[in-house]
């Protein structure tokens, strides 16, 4: 089954409510939100009547809540301790985020494993570990999964073995997974024309059960670039019908599909892009669309 959706607003009026409608409109089973801004600590409340609307409109759509996906706020960083308070901060908050998702009913929360910044890639490794098996002793039902990164900086997370390395060290696997991303992998040098590879190493490095979530994103850059740009879906580097063979892989069946392509101007045009997704058929004026 294609489960397939975005990236979508979740506002403090509507909430999960207005995330679902704002789903629906562009044709979506499934989506992705930030249960706040990304960039800051401000949170409202979680309004139980409105996410029961929700819940109950799902329904309606069969659309299951259990394929509905957060991700994490950027300024959780768990590979760097150097500033203890810093490194208390990401834990405390990424707790209170995983108590967020249990309230709204989601299984699934996205995070970026965090940057080392000069610590070296081992340490970082061991406090992404730490940290990710103390979040885990507070958390009930919310299975955390560490998505592909492209490598830019400090970045973990850039190759399946640092995957693996964080995978391997925490206590309750239950809890753990991963999201790939599509331009990140690209981008670490991943070879995406040659996608059943990816998945055979993948599979022999950590196990295909792990994957819960797959962004699709194409990329401004070329492979191996490790500078994460995304782009829609046909204008980047790694193309249409590469992209559609990701979606439509047998072994990645009934997992969500995320789309975080940029928008057009003013435009988000994820309605297009999944409708292009469904069809298999690129849209060769998506990038005339707002004008």
């Amino acid at each position: 089954m294609l489960i397939i959706g975005s990236h979508v607003n979740f506002g403090s009026k509507d909430q999960l409510l207005g995330s679902l409608n704002q789903s629906l409109e562009y044709g979506a089973n499934t989506f992705m939100f930030y249960t706040g801004a990304p960039q800051n600590t401000t949170r409202c409340k979680i309004n139980d009547t409105i996410t029961q609307k929700a819940v109950d409109l799902m329904k309606e759509n069969n659309i299951e809540i259990t394929n509905i996906i957060v991700h994490a706020p950027y300024i959780i960083n768990l590979a760097n301790n150097k500033e203890e308070t810093k490194y208390i901060f990401s834990i405390n908050f990424l707790k209170e985020e995983i108590k967020r998702c249990e309230e709204i009913g989601i299984k699934y929360m996205v995070l970026h494993p965090g940057s080392h910044v000069g610590l070296g890639i081992e340490e970082g490794l061991s406090n992404i570990v730490y940290a990710l098996n103390e979040v885990n002793k507070s958390n009930n039902n919310v299975v955390i999964l560490l998505e592909t990164m492209a490598g830019k900086g400090t970045e973990l997370g850039v190759n399946f073995n640092e995957l693996k390395t964080i995978i391997d060290g925490i206590e309750d696997k239950e809890k753990i997974g991963v999201c790939l991303d599509t331009c990140h992998l690209n981008d670490a040098g991943y070879d995406i024309s040659n996608f059943d590879d990816v998945l055979d190493e993948f599979d022999r490095t950590i196990g295909l059960k792990y994957i819960h979530c797959i962004h699709i994103n194409d990329s401004k850059n070329p492979k191996g670039s490790h500078k994460d740009r995304h782009e829609n879906l046909g204008y980047g580097t790694i193309g249409f019908d590469n992209l559609i063979n990701v979606i439509y892989n047998p072994r990645l069946d009934n997992i969500p599909k995320i789309l975080e392509t940029p928008w057009i101007g003013e435009y988000a045009p994820y309605k297009e892009e999944i409708e292009m997704i469904k069809t298999k058929t690129f849209y060769s004026k998506l990038k005339d669309i707002s004008k």
